[in-house]
């Protein structure tokens, strides 16, 4: 039997070897492999020899078929193609588009939520969104919204319901947010779905984001509608008004946030709001995980928003030092690429790096990754609005002059459950922390990586505040660099609205004297910089530019301050730029700076500038209020 079996294998295989022309199997009339040997063949059959133009136009068509049989629209999305190559050139009329517009929603009129899913029509479908009257708004939103919900997680689809809530009515707006009901959750965890609520969520106002943000608080909230209400806006005041179960409401808040963490959909604010209620009740465990998942590369996608910032610092405040040290590691990438720069730049990750250099004990990682980045960048971040937060938090900590309400509230924030520490456990870990303070000066971050790791909530630092602000300004070379930087724009950085605030702090040596006396030569060329401007000669009332420095609006009362608070700098700024010339500034707004000159608390500088001054007060040419005398 077995030898039976072999027996019509191998004579197949004879019959291939001895008869190579033997008949194939035919195929079947018309198809793709009967027209190949033709159209590639040598013999001289009519009509059988292409040349390759006609070969390509012969691939093309059989594309063009295939394309047909398997996109049901496919002739309309050609025309929708042209049309759209038109209408979305900047040197088209505005009349002429609106044709073109409303020729392509004619065309697409019934088929609106199949066009919306293809990758190119929807971008038609966009296009006509954005410059379509409001009537034709409208009917597109009628046709769409049936289908808000399948098409929240298509990739394409969400662009075209991104831009028809831009521009859609309070009624329809409302509407598509009710759509949205008993499926925020499940569309939070989803990378496309989540676009759509953070959308919405964005446009719509405070009741509106209160019952996105109730569903996901509790089962309660997402049944009844009624039980939303934007008076109790926290989770805690929620639980207390309606009677909830905290227990309950934790463990469903869990449910959703620990997908949502797991898939790294941390970007939205809706999620940002999420995450800072959930601390407000989470336990210890519970708490202590989400800063554990947080903690590395999705804290840094998150310092953008204020609530994503608040909780970047709840992680660094309770955070363990592993995980502060991921934290700072992450602000820079494996490919040499550092975010400390746009941090800094940013409204509130301005604030997350002034909590890590007023938290964070390892000062030699922040020297490393932030200050260095820092340095390279300074005369853009001390001109700037929020760059100059991190520098201020240094020079003169939690000061209410450069720090606002809020700012200041933010970096006082804690999560109660991880607070609750038992004595005891407190006190064992500052004995630990104590033991390995003495290695830390041999040893690079070593009491990063101490007992204190077994501690989750460490809830502040253990180092001396004026300690770490000395390692992190005067050691790092940051505060000298910086001196520096204020020599070189001395003018410019007094001129600033902005640039005076800093301008002044280092001029003075920071709050606590800290950079006394180390950089007391430093200074000196700061105040020198600073006399030279101002000896300048006094500009012609008939010659137009820049005001001087002594009667600049922000410079002259920076200088002001400077005299009262800096006898060296007042001094050395009399000496060289005010002595014998009282006279002729004893008007306008440079008579402040000499008035300053007889209210200052100095014995000595009162008594060198008096000689001068005093003749001008007795003629009356400088007044001093009398508030204001020694």
């Amino acid at each position: 039997m077995s030898s039976k079996g072999l027996k019509p294998t191998k004579r197949k295989d004879n019959e291939s070897s001895e008869k190579p022309d033997a008949k194939k199997p035919k195929l079947p009339p018309n198809t793709i492999q009967n027209q190949k040997p033709k159209a590639f063949g040598n013999n001289n059959d009519k009509g059988v020899n292409l040349s390759k133009k006609e070969r390509r136009v012969q691939a093309k068509e059989l594309t063009e078929a295939r394309k047909k049989r398997r996109k049901p629209h496919y002739t309309l999305e050609q025309e929708l193609a042209t049309l759209w190559e038109k209408m979305r050139r900047r040197d088209i009329g505005k009349e002429d588009r609106l044709k073109l517009i409303s020729e392509a929603l004619l065309k697409m009129k019934g088929k609106m939520h199949e066009i919306a899913v293809s990758h190119v029509s929807s971008r038609v479908l966009q296009t006509c969104l954005k410059y379509c009257s409001q009537a034709e708004k409208e009917v597109v939103y009628k046709e769409l919204h049936p289908h808000f919900l399948s098409l929240s997680s298509n990739t394409y689809s969400v662009h075209v319901l991104k831009k028809m809530l831009d521009g859609a009515s309070k009624q329809q707006l409302s509407a598509c947010i009710s759509s949205l009901r008993g499926h925020v959750a499940a569309l939070l965890r989803h990378m496309v779905g989540s676009v759509v609520v953070e959308h919405a969520y964005h446009l719509g106002n405070a009741a509106q984001k209160q019952e996105l943000l109730g569903e996901l608080y509790s089962t309660e909230l997402q049944l009844f509608k009624d039980l939303n209400s934007t008076s109790e806006k926290r989770v805690v005041d929620i639980i207390a008004k309606l009677g909830l179960q905290k227990g309950f409401v934790n463990r469903h808040m869990t449910a959703i946030i620990q997908p949502i963490l797991e898939k790294g959909i941390v970007d939205h604010t809706i999620t940002h709001k999420l995450l800072i209620e959930y601390m407000t009740i989470a336990d210890k465990t519970s708490a202590a995980f989400v800063i554990q998942q947080l903690s590395g590369p999705l804290l840094i996608r998150m310092v953008h928003t204020r609530d994503g910032s608040r909780l970047a610092m709840l992680c660094i405040k309770h955070g363990s030092a592993k995980e502060r040290k991921k934290i700072i590691k992450a602000m820079k990438t494996d490919d040499n690429i550092s975010h400390v720069g746009s941090i800094a730049s940013d409204q509130y990750g301005s604030m997350v790096l002034a909590c890590i250099f007023s938290l964070v004990d390892d000062t030699k990682l922040i020297t490393k990754i932030i200050v260095r980045e820092l340095e390279a960048n300074l005369k853009n971040l001390v001109m700037g609005k929020n760059g100059r937060r991190p520098l201020l938090q240094l020079l003169h900590p939690n000061s209410s002059r450069y720090f606002s309400h809020d700012d200041l509230a933010s970096l006082d924030l804690s999560v109660p459950s991880l607070c609750l520490m038992d004595k005891s456990e407190a006190k064992d870990s500052d004995d630990k922390e104590s033991a390995e303070e003495a290695k830390d000066e041999q040893e690079d971050t070593v009491t990063e990586q101490s007992g204190l790791e077994e501690i989750v909530a460490v809830a502040g630092s253990k180092k001396d505040p004026l300690v770490r602000r000395q390692e992190l300004l005067v050691k790092s070379g940051l505060a000298e660099r910086l001196i520096d930087v204020c020599v070189e724009n001395a003018e410019e950085f007094l001129k600033s609205n902005l640039a005076k605030e800093v301008m002044y702090e280092v001029a003075v040596g920071g709050c606590d004297g800290i950079l006394l006396p180390t950089l007391s030569e430093k200074l000196g060329e700061l105040y020198e910089a600073i006399a030279s401007v101002a000896a300048e000669p006094k500009p012609e009332e008939s010659e137009k530019g820049s005001q001087h420095i002594l009667e600049d609006f922000h410079s002259n009362r920076t200088i002001r301050r400077l005299v009262l608070d800096s006898p060296t700098f007042a001094s050395i700024l009399f000496n060289k730029a005010l002595s014998g010339k009282c006279r002729s500034w004893a008007q306008g707004h440079c008579s402040k700076i000499l008035a300053a000159f007889l209210e200052t608390q100095d014995l000595q500088v009162r008594e060198m500038a008096k000689g001068e001054l005093q003749v001008l007060v007795n003629e009356g040419a400088l007044k001093i209020p009398e508030t204001k005398k020694p």
